[in-house]
């Protein structure tokens, strides 16, 4: 693009007043964003209120910085065609999320784009996740990638990062292994702790904002990068999640795009089921294993890698113990596990231990415990 189409385009979306709806009405009315500009007053009148009309006859404070941190970004990429300012007029422009309601007018992307935008779907869940949920969240997200499906996430601790390294471990090669749809400019990294993790995305994915450089991680930014994770994809699994939580967001966007939404059934006791839960309530279809969603997805050609993931894991599972049959997959009590097995309190902390320290269980705060399948 060059420098005086995209300062056209930064202009637009920059211009106070003016979202993404009304930019795409007046995109459709005159063409290109310089058209725009070049109306006057009373014919952008047509379309927009007045104010709005007045506010686009004059280019917007921060314009010039913007227009130079835009540039620079993108004239340092390494190598050069990694970084791109996607606009809806661009070939290269999501389909997915053009056919949506309200698709951004502008997309920052980091990566190497795709010559096709391929098969994905989306894996969100709880930022403060059990141990099994980041177990499941990772290991989903592999065989998804180990299938050929894209694995889309938000790039959030807990269950976004395992599903993004899940990921990273289960794609081919040359593939479009993981997409991050990031709530800041992508300049930016937040949460910080993934810093590391949102390189390797980029190197083998794409890191994709609607928000300009230098956007801080503002709290509402989040729910709203949601419907770009459910467009991007075929359907959206839904890990673990609280009632209240942005991937029952991510979800309701996706049934409304008309995609499948499915959900991990947990613990009744534990509140990071109750999100899911409520969706299955409300026609979220229940999966056990990846395998369902592929095959929901009428991802035939999937199914024996997904076949051969589930023998792998079955293979890998712990033994049937006495202590580990009574732990079942809730979060449990030692005084629970005494009533449970007979055995006695100081004898049942040394075993515990001994399968903390093996993988097989995971310690919580409470004093509790639970047991984890073999990652």
């Amino acid at each position: 693009m060059e420098r005086e189409e995209l300062a056209a385009w930064l202009r637009l979306t920059l211009t106070p007043g003016i979202g993404d709806r009304a930019a795409r009405q007046l995109l459709a009315a005159f063409g290109l964003p310089r058209n725009i500009f070049a109306q006057p007053v009373d014919a952008l009148g047509q379309l927009v209120s007045l104010s709005q009309a007045r506010a686009l006859l004059a280019p917007p404070d921060g314009l010039d910085a913007q227009l130079e941190a835009v540039s620079n970004w993108l004239a340092s990429a390494e190598p050069p065609s990694s970084r791109h300012v996607l606009t809806l007029a661009d070939a290269g422009y999501p389909p997915g999320l053009l056919d949506t309601a309200d698709p951004p007018v502008l997309l920052y992307v980091q990566g190497e784009l795709p010559a096709e935008w391929p098969a994905a779907v989306a894996v969100v869940g709880s930022r403060n996740p059990t141990p099994q949920g980041l177990l499941n969240a990772r290991q989903f997200a592999r065989c998804f990638a180990q299938a050929g499906l894209t694995v889309v996430s938000g790039l959030a601790l807990g269950v976004d990062g395992a599903a993004h390294e899940g990921a990273l471990e289960g794609a081919a090669p040359g593939s479009l292994a993981t997409v991050a749809v990031v709530g800041t400019g992508l300049d930016r990294v937040y949460p910080r702790q993934h810093l590391e993790l949102a390189h390797r995305i980029a190197e083998r994915g794409l890191m994709i904002s609607e928000y300009p450089l230098g956007t801080p991680p503002l709290a509402p930014n989040f729910p709203r990068r949601n419907r770009i994770i459910s467009a991007l994809t075929q359907g959206t699994l839904v890990v673990e999640a609280a009632l209240k939580s942005g991937s029952l967001i991510t979800a309701g966007q996706a049934a409304e795009q008309g995609k499948e939404v499915f959900a991990i059934p947990g613990s009744i006791h534990s509140p990071q089921s109750r999100g899911c839960h409520a969706l299955l309530k409300q026609g979220a279809k229940l999966v056990e294993s990846a395998q369902d969603v592929l095959e929901e997805l009428h991802s035939s050609g999937h199914r024996a890698a997904a076949r051969a993931q589930a023998s792998t894991e079955a293979a890998r599972q712990s033994p049937e113990d006495a202590l580990l049959r009574a732990l079942g997959f809730d979060p449990v009590s030692v005084d629970a596990l005494v009533a449970r097995t007979g055995v006695a309190p100081a004898d049942l902390q040394a075993q515990l231990l001994e399968f903390e320290l093996q993988g097989e269980v995971a310690r919580l705060p409470g004093g509790l415990f639970q047991r984890i399948s073999a990652g």
